[in-house]
């Protein structure tokens, strides 16, 4: 069964919540995070993105980076805009987006239900971005930001943190892409209790739905300080890391659309040709089109929108990996026809999330930038959790969770 853990956070103070939440690190490049955080000394950008406030030539993984993150995060205790809990506890975060509203519980999750897959991954990570978050774990000695887990929904936990909204939030803030944040305490031992133990007792698993390398990161700092700890008891605070857990129900996974520069050669009859082997090919029109469902598609290519209607042949619903939309789009057009094979590294393909929205894809094959633009229609939490349960891996680029974390609302110290 999965633990999760209530600790002493540390918080802004209300006044100034607003002005420290800030996008997560791998939202934004170094470029972008400057221009969000200028003008603003409070943005937690100074804590995550530190080379913000370096000269721009700088080695974004230098150790200059990371101190100045420690120390900017330092300052935010020393004058004390960030105040520790006096106890520890739970919190609720909530988000709402395009009327919808999302209740995650705050707390820290297990280092030992990472390394022993109660805590289950469907995204493989990179080696490099895994060792950025370490180093900043390990200079900073605080999980600056919480990492995206869901949970198979739970009566228990639910009443808790529906009792606990009832009552004004300590945060309550919009932020320029129109996403309402609000933040909650929850104080009470009983309601602290009833949460342990429907964990313990009811949750077998928990899944990272977004940030996978910070969770490795920050399992595998954990794992660290457990080794070079010789007094280590288990209750240490490096045993656990800042997570925010939502039920499973109530999440949103946005499309993942692709793009690619060229059409491999082909003529665009010949290539319309070799994809109608595999799907019920309509050309609609100028007008932007959507995906209605599952293993159809639609396409824009020289002006027109298209629906790719999948043949039964193209997938395998009793197939974790061969029932994906993103598989379908690769073994029979990616692959075969366009000859791009490695989706990770390949430089004639592009990746665009559903947040920006089709008119996107349209914009960049008009200009001239792409050949033709796939929209997809959105993973499912059922095929997500059924492809970690099952130890499988999700191709690049298939989830985008919507609307995303902000940090610097709570941090947990080591």
């Amino acid at each position: 069964m999965a633990q999760v853990k209530p600790f002493r956070g540390y918080r802004p103070v209300k006044e100034l919540a607003h002005r420290i939440a800030s996008r997560p690190y791998d939202v934004l490049n170094s470029e972008e995070a400057r221009v969000e955080a200028e003008g603003n000394p409070h943005s937690f950008l100074h804590v995550v993105k530190p080379e913000i406030d370096l000269p721009e030539d700088t080695d974004h993984y230098a150790d200059i980076v990371y101190q100045t993150g420690k120390s900017n995060l330092q300052k935010l205790i020393d004058e004390r805009i960030f105040i520790q809990d006096n106890t520890a506890v739970y919190y609720v975060y909530a988000q709402t987006m395009w009327a919808n509203t999302q209740y995650g519980l705050v707390g820290c999750a297990s280092v030992q239900d990472y390394l022993n897959n109660v805590i289950r991954k469907h995204e493989l990570t990179r080696p490099d971005k895994e060792e950025d978050r370490k180093k900043h774990v390990r200079v900073t000695n605080f999980n600056a930001e919480p990492v995206f887990f869901a949970y198979p929904d739970n009566a228990t936990i639910d009443a808790v943190v529906a009792a606990t909204v009832k009552y004004a939030p300590e945060y309550s803030f919009v932020t320029s892409d129109g996403v309402k944040h609000e933040f909650w305490v929850i104080h009470a031992e009983e309601d602290i209790l009833a949460i342990d133990q429907a964990f313990s007792n009811e949750v077998p698993f928990t899944y990272v739905a977004d940030g996978h390398h910070r969770t490795a990161a920050a399992a595998l700092v954990g794992e660290e300080l457990k080794k070079a700890n010789p007094n280590h008891t288990g209750a240490e605070d490096y045993n656990y890391f800042l997570a925010v857990h939502f039920p499973a129900s109530q999440l949103t996974i946005i499309d993942y659309n692709r793009l690619v520069t060229d059409l491999n050669g082909l003529s665009e009859d010949e290539f319309l040709e070799k994809i109608a082997r595999h799907f019920t090919v309509t050309k609609v029109g100028p007008q932007i089109v959507k995906p209605s469902k599952l293993h159809e598609f639609t396409m824009y290519l020289s002006g027109y929108w298209y629906v790719l209607a999948a043949n039964s042949a193209t997938y395998n619903d009793n197939d974790p990996i061969g029932s994906l939309d993103v598989t379908v789009l690769s073994k029979t057009i990616l692959d075969p026809v366009l000859g791009i094979t490695d989706l990770r590294n390949s430089k004639r393909i592009d990746f665009v999330g559903g947040i920006r929205g089709l008119e996107e894809l349209q914009k960049r094959v008009d200009s001239g930038e792409m050949a033709a633009a796939f929209a997809l229609y959105p993973v499912t939490m059922n095929q997500l959790i059924n492809i970690a349960d099952t130890g499988n891996i999700m191709p690049p680029k298939t989830t985008w969770f919507e609307p995303k974390l902000r940090s610097g609302l709570v941090i947990h110290e080591l």
